[in-house]
Formats: structure tokens, C-alpha cells, sequence
């Protein structure tokens, strides 16, 4: 069951971080250059296929000109008030 709500974490997370990133028309490539991160991370993270550490998802924020608390309140609403990583 753990596994399945991680799998819903990322996927949902990786939805959000792409939503954002396209709404302002920004390519990965740019994004990357900005904060030194490669393309094939970011791609991964937007995919769902990993989850990235708090200090990443900071400077993808930064990256996004969006606050890190509006990018977790977002996934927050998004998994709803049921969703849990403790079964």
C-alpha cells in the first residue's frame, strides 16, 4: 500500500512541477541551466519517476518563480485530505 501512495506522491507532484513550468512557456533546458540541475532529473521528477529531496524542490520553486509552500499546498489539495504514507 506504501508504495502505491508513494507512486501517487510523485506522480501528482511530477503533474504540478510540469503544469507550472509549461503555463510559463519555460523549456527544461532553461530551467536546468538556471539551477545546474540535468535534464534527464528534471524530466524524471516531472514524469513521477523520482522524488526529489526538499532542497531540490526548493530551487525548482525558485526556478518556477513560485513559493515552495504554494507548490506543497497545491499537491496537498490535489491528494486530498485522506491521502497518507503511514498505512
Amino acid at each position: 500500500m506504501q508504495d502505491v501512495q508513494k507512486e501517487k506522491y510523485r506522480k501528482e507532484l511530477g503533474l504540478l512541477i510540469k503544469k507550472i513550468r509549461l503555463k510559463q512557456n519555460k523549456s527544461i533546458s532553461l530551467i536546468c541551466a538556471e539551477i545546474g540541475m540535468t535534464k534527464s532529473m528534471w524530466a524524471d521528477l516531472e514524469k513521477g519517476i523520482k522524488d526529489p529531496q526538499l532542497s531540490t524542490l526548493m530551487r525548482m520553486s525558485e526556478a518556477l518563480n513560485t513559493k515552495t509552500s504554494l507548490i506543497l499546498n497545491k499537491l496537498e489539495n490535489k491528494l486530498g485530505q485522506e491521502f497518507s504514507f503511514i498505512e
